[in-house]
């Protein structure tokens, strides 16, 4: 049998996917988490395959614990399912070593099919955010700056953002300002929102 971990903060979507993929018959679901923070120690516990993961979860994205599975659970596979199809978001998956990347528009059998895929040492992404992310071109933000960009989301303050990454607020205006003038835009909300929409943050 196939051990699939889900992370997936939807209960209803939760619940559907693990009653769906539970009727394959070589397939079962040993844990399902609905928050990002929840995901190592639930794959720690099960022993999962497979873990299916969402990227936009509370308490730390299905992409940053993509990339700490691999530290601490390297036998389990990663395969992001998600609704937002960015390319950035497919580069940085690859990035923290998932094995597919598929929205989450497409019937369960395809799923099912792209489950057994990465078990056996196979890439699947989904065909169509491939080419958007050929088409798309890296990510220009360098850590530093998209770190100043996420913790000015709620509208924070310099030095609020400076205390938050342990910078000074000098530092902090140069990783905004250059983050600005990479998205092409004229201040941080805009530069938040354009990166977010490329999937950079």
């Amino acid at each position: 049998m196939i051990r699939l971990l889900l992370a997936e903060d939807q209960g209803m979507m939760r619940g559907a996917l693990a009653l769906l993929l539970g009727m394959e018959h070589d397939m079962e679901v040993v844990a399902q988490v609905g928050r990002g923070d929840e995901i190592v120690d639930a794959a720690l516990l099960a022993r999962p395959d497979v873990a299916l993961l969402d990227i936009e979860l509370p308490g730390r994205s299905g992409l940053d614990a993509a990339a700490d599975l691999r530290t601490e659970a390297p036998d389990c596979r990663v395969l992001i399912l998600t609704t937002f199809g960015r390319p950035g978001y497919l580069r940085r998956a690859m990035e923290a070593g998932a094995a597919g990347f598929l929205v989450k528009d497409g019937p369960v059998e395809e799923l099912a099919e792209s489950i057994r895929q990465v078990l056996r040492g196979e890439t699947v992404i989904d065909p169509a955010l491939a080419a958007a992310a050929l088409g798309a071109g890296p990510n220009p933000l360098t850590g530093r700056e998209r770190d100043a960009l996420a913790a000015a989301v709620d509208g924070a303050t310099i030095a609020d953002i400076a205390a938050a990454l342990h910078l000074s607020e000098s530092t902090v205006r140069n990783y905004l300002s250059s983050a600005i003038s990479k998205t092409g835009t004229r201040n941080r909300m805009e530069a938040v929102r354009a990166a977010r929409r490329q999937g950079w943050l």
